[in-house]
């Protein structure tokens, strides 16, 4: 794994900075580093979702409901600052980490108490955080004229040349990489899903491990629920539709193995980048909407096959073919 994953991240970033100069020989204004800052805000929700997407991916699981925790915590935060406009910002960052680590609880207790296959699970509860979105708003939206201006211009708070959002998706970076590599949450989560026989012999328990991984997956789902409906100042039931398949679709394009057990925090950054690159690019240069759903389902077609060309580890040699005798 220590040989193959530097490698996929370098293709991955090679493939980034030729998209980016093929557009930049159509349109030179993509490269400005005030546009290129633009693209990377874009990206930083994606990127977000993605880290906690890959824990769970790695513990050989899957939230199909990131989306929609998103939305239902969006929607609960923004109705919250309506009701209390002077509720402090860091008391509503809280509140929507507590209620979408609350909805990853939800998805991890059924997968872990009850045996049921995570992507039954997380299909269900993506329909019923669906539906208690409108059922707590309604079917209404609520508008940008109805939140508070501490509410909308937290994310867009212009720090050192970059957005509160994009600081947002860089600390989370950080953590997560710091998490994976140095801390036994990190190394149990490529234990379970590694082999999760073997990590039961050491002591790791599999079920609680894959739980908490749904609870990272839906805090940070709950933060980027906030940070997505302040940003665009609106909050409505269908927020974010079908984002969850990107947010797979990025860990896939970045070598996290549908698996588990391998992957990087690296990678599934570059993942997010390069759907964001893509997203940002294409309608730049003029490019049908096609091309860019053809070439984000082209990389991950590549990006499987890749993983499956290289998870077949030839297995160890225990007797040697019996030599002929003269």
């Amino acid at each position: 794994m220590t040989r193959i994953i530097p490698v996929r991240e370098t293709i991955l970033a090679c493939a980034i900075l030729v998209l980016i100069v093929l557009v930049a020989s159509r349109f030179s204004g993509f490269v400005a580093p005030f546009n290129l800052a633009n693209v990377f805000n874009d990206t930083a929700p994606l990127i977000i979702l993605a880290l906690g997407q890959m824990v769970v991916i790695l513990t050989r699981c899957i939230d199909l409901s990131v989306a929609a925790n998103l939305a239902l915590t969006g929607m609960a935060v923004a109705m919250i600052n309506v009701v209390m406009p002077g509720l402090p910002i860091p008391a509503i960052i809280t509140i929507a980490i507590m209620i979408g680590a609350m909805m990853g609880a939800i998805n991890g207790i059924l997968v872990w108490k009850l045996s049921i296959p995570p992507i039954v699970v997380t299909l269900g509860t993506m329909t019923i955080f669906r539906g208690v979105i409108f059922l707590i708003s309604d079917g209404k939206w609520v508008n940008s004229h109805e939140m508070s201006p501490a509410f909308t211009g937290f994310p867009r708070t212009v720090l050192l040349g970059l957005p509160v959002m994009s600081w947002t998706a860089v600390m989370t970076i950080i953590i997560f990489g710091i998490m994976m590599a140095r801390t036994p949450f990190g190394r149990s989560i490529f234990a379970v899903g590694g082999n999760p026989h073997a990590a039961v012999y050491t002591g790791i328990n599999v079920g609680k491990t894959q739980f908490w991984a749904f609870v990272v997956s839906g805090a940070l789902a709950g933060l980027t629920g906030y940070l997505w409906v302040a940003r665009y100042a609106v909050a409505y039931v269908d927020i974010a539709g079908g984002f969850e398949l990107e947010v797979v679709a990025a860990c896939v394009i970045g070598g996290i193995s549908i698996a588990g057990g391998i992957g990087s925090v690296g990678g599934a950054v570059l993942g997010a980048i390069f759907l964001g690159v893509v997203k940002n690019a294409l309608p730049v240069v003029n490019i049908s909407p096609f091309w860019q759903l053809a070439i984000s389902g082209s990389a991950i077609l590549i990006a499987v096959a890749f993983n499956a060309r290289a998870g077949r580890a030839k297995g160890r040699i225990i007797l040697k073919p019996a030599e002929t005798t003269q």
